[in-house]
C-alpha cells in the first residue's frame, strides 16, 4: 500500500493496522515541544474597586465644589493620606496636603496616623485663611475608614467641617 500525505495528518505504515494517524506529526516542528496556552475566562461583572470608582463618578455629578463651599477629596494609599480642597466650578485646587510633606512629618517626627491628624489640622487652618465656613461634600474616593482616615476625620470634625 502506498503512503498518501494528507494535509493535517501524516499516515505511517504499521504492522497490524497497515496505516494509522500519528498525532505528533500533525503539529509543525517549531511548536512540537511547546504547550498551548490555557483557556482564560474573565468575568464581566465589576469588582468592588471598579464599583467604588463608578459610585465616585456619580457623586461628582451631584456635589460640585465652589470657591465658597469646596469639595474635600481624600485619597488614602497603602501607607499615606492625601487631602485636597477642590473648586469644581473653576477647576482649581484650593488646598493640598499629604502625610509625605516634610512640614507635617518632621516637627517632631511621627507615625502616619499622627501625620494624618496633622493634615486635618492644616486643612482647618487653610479653611480659616481662605474664609471657608462649610464644605460641600466629603469625597473618600470609595476608601474604607481606616486608622489614618479616622484620625483625619476627627481633626476636621472637631471644627465642624464635615458635612452630615
Amino acid at each position: 500500500m502506498a503512503l498518501v500525505n494528507i494535509s493535517p495528518f501524516q499516515l505511517r505504515t504499521s504492522g497490524l493496522l497497515q496505516s494509522r494517524p500519528d498525532p505528533f506529526n500533525c503539529l509543525p516542528i517549531s511548536r512540537r515541544n511547546s504547550f498551548p496556552k490555557p483557556l482564560m475566562i474573565e468575568a464581566r461583572a465589576n469588582t468592588q474597586k471598579e464599583s467604588a470608582k463608578v459610585r465616585n463618578r456619580r457623586l461628582h455629578k451631584q456635589f460640585n465644589g465652589s470657591s465658597v463651599r469646596p469639595r474635600l477629596s481624600v485619597f488614602c494609599s497603602a501607607k499615606q493620606l492625601y487631602a485636597m480642597l477642590v473648586d469644581d466650578q473653576n477647576k482649581k485646587c484650593l488646598f493640598y496636603a499629604s502625610t509625605l510633606q516634610k512640614s507635617i512629618r518632621d516637627n517632631p517626627s511621627c507615625s502616619t496616623t499622627e501625620a494624618a491628624q496633622r493634615v486635618g489640622e492644616e486643612l482647618v487652618k487653610a479653611c480659616v485663611n481662605l474664609n471657608i465656613n462649610e464644605i460641600s461634600s466629603y469625597d473618600r474616593n470609595g476608601f474604607a475608614r481606616g486608622e489614618r482616615m479616622i484620625a483625619f476625620e476627627i481633626a476636621i470634625s472637631c471644627h465642624g467641617f464635615l458635612p452630615r
